[in-house]
């Protein structure tokens, strides 16, 4: 059986729209663009290095999909993009999507069903970037196995954001931390069953 595996990138506020540039999503005329790029350092890379270093293939909303397409098969010379061109990149969407990237597999019907019986196939496992709406359909049917999440010292009281109203009330377990010279956590967590209630007294 696969895992599923999330990265996200988020602000301390919990935004995770168009960390990497100006361009990378505008939609709602969202003006903070980039907020992530300029606080990257040789701990981030190392820890991105450990992150991806398993065999995997993609797992991806429209709007990430659409992104990534865009982007990445112009950069074969990069390892990231030289890698992603050539590893299946499945897409859930609930609305048309043009798979022009090489590899591309999109999952028909009911998202969740699609990732279940994805999920249940051996292969590699599914990384999962940024994607929301996706995340968030995942994180209901309680698909996700571990969650790698990025947070920047940034507020930005606008923007997508990953934990919205309605998120499956779920305790976590921290399995491993850094945190990088410029601030940023990196936290990885794995499904810890219901949540537990208790006093402070």
């Amino acid at each position: 059986m696969k895992k599923i595996i999330v990265c996200t990138f988020l602000t301390m506020d919990g935004v995770m729209q168009g960390p990497g540039g100006p361009e990378e999503d505008t939609s709602g005329n969202f003006p903070w663009g980039g907020w992530g790029a300029l606080h990257w350092d040789d701990v981030m890379n190392e820890t991105m290095a450990r992150h991806t270093a398993a065999p995997y293939d993609l797992l991806l909303g429209r709007h990430t999909y659409e992104i990534f397409a865009g982007y990445w098969p112009n950069h074969d010379d990069d390892p990231t993009g030289h890698l992603f061109n050539r590893i299946n990149k499945y897409v859930a969407a609930t609305t048309p999507v043009h798979l022009s990237w090489d590899g591309s597999i999109l999952l028909e019907g009911n998202v969740a069903e699609a990732v279940k019986t994805l999920k249940a196939q051996d292969g590699p496992d599914l990384l999962v970037w940024g994607s929301g709406k996706l995340v968030q359909t995942l994180l209901k049917h309680q698909l996700v196995d571990i969650m790698h999440n990025w947070i920047f010292p940034v507020t930005l009281g606008t923007g997508k954001k990953l934990f919205t109203e309605g998120t499956q009330a779920q305790q976590w377990k921290l399995v491993s931390s850094v945190v990088s010279t410029t601030g940023v956590i990196v936290a990885s967590y794995q499904p810890n069953g219901e949540v537990q209630t208790g006093t402070m007294s």
